[in-house]
Order: C-alpha cells, then structure tokens, then sequence
C-alpha cells in the first residue's frame, strides 16, 4: 500500500490543468479560478482622502485645543476641493478627497459649531491624522490576484475596486459521477430489506459543486462487470473525470476496478491510511473523434460514506484544485492541545474525526467507524495521527479543520 505522501504526489502528478478559459462577468465568478493574474490600471485610493467625517486643516493653525477657525469649503465625498486657505478649516466627509495644504483631519466628534459658519477644534492634531494615503492600498501595475485564486466574495470586491468589469477563468471541469451498489436506494423511496440510502451519492454532488465543478449524475449503475464498464464508456466520451462510490474493493461484486482495467488501467489502489484505504485512480480509454486514443482519468471512492467523504478532502480536493489552476492546493494543518486520549494505535495513518471545543482544545467523536456518518456533521475537522501513534489529553495533534478544506 503507498503511503498518504506517496499516494496524493501520485495523483497531483498527474493532475493536469485545463487550459481553456473564458472571460466572465464579475456577477458569475464566485467560486471560479482566476485563468490569469489581475493587474491594477488604478492607484487606490487614487488621491489622500479622509478616513473620518470631520474637518481638514492645517496642524501649525491649532497648536492647542480650543482654536476656532473659519470654515472655508464642504468636501462630500466624490468631490474635490480647492487648496485650503491658510487658518482655516474644509468641513470633509469619510472618502472625500483632502484638499491641498491640509495635513491632518479631526474627527467631527471632537469639534463644535461656532457662530457665523466657524468651527471650534478641541484636539491638538498630528500631521497625517485620519488620512488614507494615496495608493497606501493597491499600487496602479502591481499584482493583485495572482493566477490560481479561488475567487471568492473579497476577491471579487477587489476587483471591482480597480475598475474590473470581467475576468479571465478556467472553465469548470467536468466530472461524471457514477454510484454503484445493488443496495442503495435513492431518498425518498421506500427502503427494501437489507437496503440502504444513497447518501455517498447527495453529498458528493454537493463537495463538486463547492469547488465549481460541473456534474453530471450519471446515475447509479447495476452491479454487473458489463453495466459498469459501458457506464465508464459513456462517461469518459465527453468528460474530464469519472468517479465512483463504492465498487473499487476485491469483493465478488466489487466490478469498478476489473472494469476500470478493461477499459484503461489502473496505476494506484490502496493507501495506507483509515479510514480510505480502497482508493482507486487510473484513466478509462476514449476514442477521440477522429480516431486518436485519449483518456478520462478516473478515481474510485470507497463507499462507506466516511470512508468517501475524508478520502475526498484529503485526495480529490486537491486534484480537483490543481486540474483547476489553483495556485494552493494542500492545506496546512493546525497545532492544537487534545482533550481526548487516543489509545488504539492503528496499523495505518489515521484520521479521526474531532471538533473544537469551547476551550480550543480538540475533541475526538466517540465513534471512529466508517460508517457513522453522523460524525462528520458533528466535526470540525480531522485529527492527521500517525500509524501506531497514541495521544493523550494535554498532548499536541495536527488538526485538518473542515473549514480550511472546504
């Protein structure tokens, strides 16, 4: 069996990315790969303006509190001023522009209206006081999206902030997601003797489309050898990636990985890791259109559903990210005191579920089976124990936290 280092330099090896892409409005980006690095045309802010609602002055005219001046202008935001008169004082508004000769702004809490239009100032100011630098943010030619960013809501609001209506973007990959298993039975339905839901099936759909694949259900397929590999045929003609639930173990009515090698071949099976350990990756052979052997690679999710939904965050996540152009695809993971002993040391790199607790030390779900798939609403993360590791309470773990694989 590799190793879990041997097995994701495997797969990310062979994870080549999409080269295609297209440009989309920013309404349409979230979640998208930024095809190209995003360069700033602009300086922001494009001039000093306030930080505060107040009034613009000059430092040497108020040397101690008390000082009233004359008001000599109103700057509201997205007006410019005129250059400030000596001894005299701009009423200003937060973003507007600081009018030239003007070094500090004194926030209007700390001032008070005097007769015929003047202003008492009650703070001694400092030069520079409550003023945003032009270009102190983004600097006009400089980077400020790499290529690879995941585009999210903050990345999308600095484009706009330069003036970006659009961007360039890796077009979704597309995914084939194939379920196998007689006994599986869809929601909704009623449940036959020794039947069980598809809930490997719903929540892999959904962790697709969290990182912006485009699926198709390519629904669920009969447990014969023939059925399994006209349904590998048919999914490979027009997309990037099948995967599978389930099937990919040496039972005699596992038929995913005898198919997978009719039909392609196979170069990783089994990884040294619980749970997970019946993960498969290949490619299935398709004709090109004409006539040239291409192929769709492959990979075999075990189908015990916390077997299929930890062996995805740790290896499909990240092949998923790097067929995307994604600039960071393994997550780091976190020190943290356990508050749970760890006494069963396992022949295999473990990863136990656990979650956070009001302390901020971790906690492990009592139940480690594969398939109780109530501890992955109850987790935060994940525990990374070495093989024949034990921890006890007060002892530092590394901890995968769900919201940084997600």
């Amino acid at each position: 069996m590799l190793s879990y280092e041997q097995a994701l330099e495997h797969l990310l090896a062979a994870a080549t990315p999409v080269t295609e892409a297209r440009r989309l409005p920013l309404a349409a980006l979230r979640g998208r790969f930024l095809a190209e690095a995003l360069v700033s045309n602009v300086t922001v802010p494009p001039l000093d303006n306030s930080a505060m609602d107040g009034y613009a002055l000059r430092c040497a005219d108020v040397p101690e509190p008390g000082v009233v001046l004359p008001v000599s202008q109103r700057i509201p935001a997205g007006s410019v001023g005129t250059p400030l008169m000596p001894g005299t004082a701009a009423r200003i508004f937060t973003g507007a522009p600081v009018p030239p000769g003007a070094d500090a702004v004194v926030m209007q809490e700390l001032c008070e209206h005097a007769p015929d239009g003047k202003v008492i100032v009650n703070q001694v100011p400092t030069p520079g006081q409550n003023i945003r630098r032009a270009g102190e943010d983004i600097a006009a030619g400089s980077v400020i999206l790499p290529a690879g960013t995941r585009l999210g809501p903050a990345e999308i609001g600095l484009a706009a902030s330069v003036g970006a209506a659009e961007l360039p973007v890796r077009r979704r990959l597309r995914v084939a997601l194939l379920s196998t298993g007689d006994e599986l039975t869809e929601p909704g339905q009623p449940l036959p003797a020794g039947g069980i839901y598809n809930s490997n099936r719903h929540f892999l759909r959904a962790l697709f489309e969290t990182f912006g694949c485009a699926v198709t259900d390519a629904g669920h397929v009969p447990d014969t050898l023939e059925a399994t590999r006209a349904a590998l045929r048919e999914a490979a003609a027009a997309h990037d990636l099948i995967v599978t639930s389930g099937g990919v173990s040496v039972g005699e009515e596992d038929h995913v990985k005898p198919a997978v090698e009719a039909e392609g071949a196979l170069s990783l099976w089994k990884i040294a890791i619980k749970p997970g350990k019946p993960l498969a990756f290949g490619h299935v052979r398709k004709v090109g259109a004409e006539g040239t052997a291409e192929s769709t690679a492959f990979i075999g999710l075990p189908g015990n559903p916390v077997s299929c939904f930890v062996t995805f965050l740790l290896f499909l996540r990240p092949y998923l990210l790097k067929r995307m152009g994604a600039a960071v695809v393994v997550p780091v993971a976190r020190e943290l005191v356990s508050a749970s002993a760890w006494t069963k040391p396992e022949d295999r790199r473990s990863f136990l579920r656990a979650r956070i607790a009001a302390d901020g030390r971790v906690e492990l779900y009592p139940n480690q089976s594969s398939g109780v798939l109530t501890s992955c609403v109850w987790a935060d993360g994940l525990v990374d124990t070495p093989a024949q590791q034990t921890f006890a309470p007060g002892d530092t773990v590394r901890f995968l936290a769900f919201s940084d694989l997600l």
